[in-house]
């Protein structure tokens, strides 16, 4: 593992501050690491790999590698806040504009696959990145091999509404204008990266979410081997909710719907508390109800963005609601 982040992890242990391990990709994961980043030196992300579209689809296909581009915002992600993280920050997260082959590429996709290719390890590559940017964490793919999502999609016809028709990879899933009813990932039953389940075992809290439910967030649950480290970890469990639902994937869901479709791919699956925003859920009750059948207990705070109109999480205000469950709960999962 690179020294800075053993080192970073170190310090974090003789603060006493938390290991966490956050699950996800896309955005939403990206809200969640700028606010957890600010909590703990002892951070790891898990992120998906079964982004098929943009310049993650285009090198994927190219040249057979995992998609980096959900990988790359997640280490944009955890850059600092000082001039050298901001600047690397947006450098990685730059897209060229051409006329030619480079137009819509990433800087970062392409730093991350030429290190994948020199090094032949994605963990390894992974954190070299993470050196050179400063990030305040690790990052990790769920899996070593690229994925593809497959969905039953209810509505697509407009003559049989009832039909369920099933809809492949992850750019189509994130757009469709049906009713998403499941997701499985293929191939079937994939490996995960070994350090990805040891990350989920050895954690303090685990937070899932938020972000895209479909094609985000329910394909940790789809890797047998993270599904069983989530069920069997001694770590207590978040799962932080969108803000909204998302046009196309979980349009029309309901907060309460959010965690039914969640217990329906993962049964087995308890977490400890359900963060939602205050100020968008529309029936506490009922949320309070679906979260008690997941075992958890739900936690109303605000964590919007100012603006109100964005829908995304504010990293501040996302980092103080987290600060405040681990530290009130701290004494179930105590800090190692």
């Amino acid at each position: 593992m690179a020294s800075h982040i053993v080192a970073g992890r170190q310090q974090a242990r003789r603060r006493g501050a938390p290991r966490i391990t956050a699950l996800g990709g896309g955005q939403g994961l990206s809200a969640s690491l700028r606010a957890l980043r600010r909590l703990t030196g002892d951070l790891t992300a898990v992120v998906t790999v079964a982004d098929d579209g943009g310049s993650s689809g285009r090198l994927r296909a190219e040249l057979g590698v995992l998609p980096p581009g959900d990988l790359r915002k997640a280490l944009a992600a955890l850059c600092g806040d000082d001039d050298w993280g901001r600047t690397w920050s947006e450098v990685i997260q730059h897209r060229f504009q051409s006329d030619g082959e480079l137009h819509g590429h990433a800087v970062g996709n392409l730093l991350i696959v030429a290190l994948w290719e020199k090094l032949g390890d994605p963990v390894e590559a992974l954190e070299y990145v993470g050196r050179l940017l400063g990030a305040h964490g690790r990052v990790l793919p769920m899996s070593a091999v690229p994925l593809d999502i497959e969905a039953t999609v209810r509505g697509l016809d407009p003559e049989d509404p009832e039909l369920l028709s099933t809809v492949r990879g992850q750019a189509e899933v994130a757009v469709t204008p049906g009713e998403v009813e499941s997701v499985r990932l293929l191939p079937h039953d994939p490996p995960a990266v070994p350090e990805a389940v040891a990350a989920v075992r050895e954690a303090d809290w685990v937070v899932l979410g938020p972000g895209s439910w479909f094609t985000s967030v329910l394909p940790h649950l789809l890797v047998p081997d993270l599904r069983d480290a989530l069920v069997q970890t001694r770590s207590r469990k978040v799962l932080a909710l969108n803000l909204v639902a998302q046009p196309g994937e979980t349009e029309g869901f309901s907060p309460q719907r959010h965690l039914e479709v969640l217990g329906a791919h993962a049964p087995e699956l308890t977490v400890d508390f359900v963060l939602a925003n205050a100020g968008t859920v529309a029936d506490p009750e009922a949320l309070r109800s679906a979260a008690k059948r997941l075992g958890a207990e739900l936690v109303l705070d605000n964590v919007a963005a100012p603006d109100g109109s964005s829908g995304r999480h504010d990293p501040e205000l996302l980092a103080a609601a987290y600060d405040r469950i681990f530290r009130m709960h701290g004494r179930i999962a105590p800090w190692r």
